[in-house]
């Protein structure tokens, strides 16, 4: 028997009426709990069988959804690559809603756009593939290396990764170090896991360093990935190494939900950030309590690994780590992840002269009429603070598989340095490419840029 999801009703308190009802008991409606239940009352064979036979539905219904939003084609833009080689694609994806043009959407007040229903879906917040059920998750292709090198195994029974690989970073990413910017690309093309991070890094790294990567690339229990019965791996699993989100120190976009906001429909899908540049970085974690790197990576260990639930990360396998010894070793380590190469701009973030007539009209617009440099601002184009859009200026509030789109609150200015390298863009990876974060800002701060100047913003971006 299949129940409905109320919106504002966890998924496992569901479960247990729903258990109670099939038997013909009158159950009332559970208190609402920041808790998940640490006593499982359902055997591991029975929560892989009904999470595989609800699968494909799920599945499904996001891929209906990305569909509808967005134009999924593969549209690389020629001669631009990222820095390891992957095409990146170009072009707006987000739909718009019919009988409109991008220029009226502009044109109108937020008002208007709301009452008329004219926000494209696109620019809504974007759900996790299973938003009741959330969790880490892993694209295919990161799974795949992450099993040949460490016969590990990141999937899972009951859901697959979601956007299209096009649409992801670099695989593997190039490792650029601030200490050694002569070497270049020090991974040499290969994905850093415990098997060769010695081999790679011994004479480059200082043994601090080199013991915080060792940590980095280490499994530990997690979840989703862990040897409880409600675990989301077949098999007992070694857990998620920190280096599997942040793939050879940038990312693959793998995605989770916040764990420092409840209820479950409100959480905000993550798009897992880059760690490259993360020594100019001041602000971390998804609502950016945490103000330096050592108190993240302890952090995540502690509790978003565990979506934010001390008493499941204690049942699940908690790893405590030394603050002296491992945590600032880890941290020293990410510190030196340098941003990728940009021959274009100056000692002082700024374009050079032989930068093309587009480049250059669309740094004048950065810094003039487009207004990005309210927040990013040069040489690593971050302000290091916090920023509310109040997108929900342009839609009202509803619930989108699960995921109820309302205001998403501050957000951090993320650096704009290496931004080609690092789709999906905002957040939550609602937005695909470049061009389609330029029409969302140019229609959240109405600075109505007309095409030609959109052109020449995104030329610019894809210079930084």
């Amino acid at each position: 028997m299949r129940h409905r999801q109320s919106p504002r009703r966890r998924p496992w308190a569901l479960l247990a009426a729903g258990a109670l009802g099939v038997c013909g008991i009158a159950v009332a409606a559970d208190p609402p709990t920041s808790y998940m239940p640490v006593v499982i009352k359902e055997t591991f064979a029975a929560i892989k069988a009904r999470m595989e036979r609800d699968k494909p539905a799920i599945e499904q219904r996001q891929r209906g959804l990305l569909e509808q939003r967005y134009d999924l084609s593969d549209q690389p833009v020629r001669g631009l690559k990222m820095s390891g080689g992957k095409p990146v694609q170009g072009g707006v994806r987000v739909r718009l809603p019919s009988g409109t043009s991008w220029e009226e959407l502009a044109a109108m007040a937020p008002e208007q756009v709301r009452e008329r229903g004219l926000f494209p879906a696109g620019f809504l917040p974007l759900p996790h593939p299973n938003h009741a059920e959330g969790g880490m998750l892993f694209p295919k292709f990161h799974i795949d290396a992450v099993k040949r090198a460490e016969q590990r195994d990141l999937t899972r029974f009951d859901l697959d990764f979601d956007l299209p690989d096009r649409f992801l970073p670099d695989f593997p990413a190039p490792i650029y170090l601030t200490t050694r910017p002569d070497l270049g690309d020090v991974s040499k093309g290969q994905l850093v896991t415990i098997n060769n991070y010695f081999e790679l890094f011994n004479g480059v790294l200082n043994p601090k360093q080199l013991e915080g990567l060792r940590l980095l690339v280490t499994p530990f229990a997690q979840q989703q990935f862990n040897q409880t019965e409600d675990r989301r791996s077949a098999l007992p699993s070694r857990g998620v190494a920190c280096l599997d989100c942040h793939s050879n120190g940038h990312t693959v976009a793998a995605t989770h939900l916040v764990g420092d906001i409840r209820p479950q429909e409100f959480r905000h899908r993550i798009d897992t950030p880059t760690l490259r540049g993360v020594n100019v970085q001041r602000l971390f974690g998804s609502q950016r309590a945490l103000k330096t790197v050592e108190d993240f990576t302890e952090f995540e260990q502690r509790a978003a690994y565990f979506d934010g639930d001390p008493v499941i990360a204690t049942k699940k396998g908690i790893n405590i780590l030394d603050r002296g010894h491992q945590v600032h070793a880890m941290g020293e380590f990410q510190a030196i992840l340098d941003f990728p190469p940009a021959p274009k701009l100056d000692l002082l973030g700024k374009l050079k002269p032989e930068a093309s007539e587009a480049e250059k009209r669309g740094q004048e617009l950065f810094f003039g009429k487009a207004q990005c440099s309210a927040c990013h601002q040069p040489p690593y184009y971050t302000d290091n603070s916090m920023h509310n859009l109040q997108v929900e200026r342009f839609f009202k509030p509803q619930t989108v598989n699960g995921r109820y789109a309302s205001a998403d609150g501050p957000i951090k200015t993320f650096p704009l340095r290496g931004i080609k390298d690092s789709p999906p863009y905002l957040h939550d990876g609602r937005l695909l490419t470049l061009e389609d974060t330029v029409e969302f800002f140019n229609v959240v701060l109405q600075t109505r840029l007309e095409k030609q100047e959109k052109d020449d913003l995104v030329a610019f971006l894809r210079a930084l």
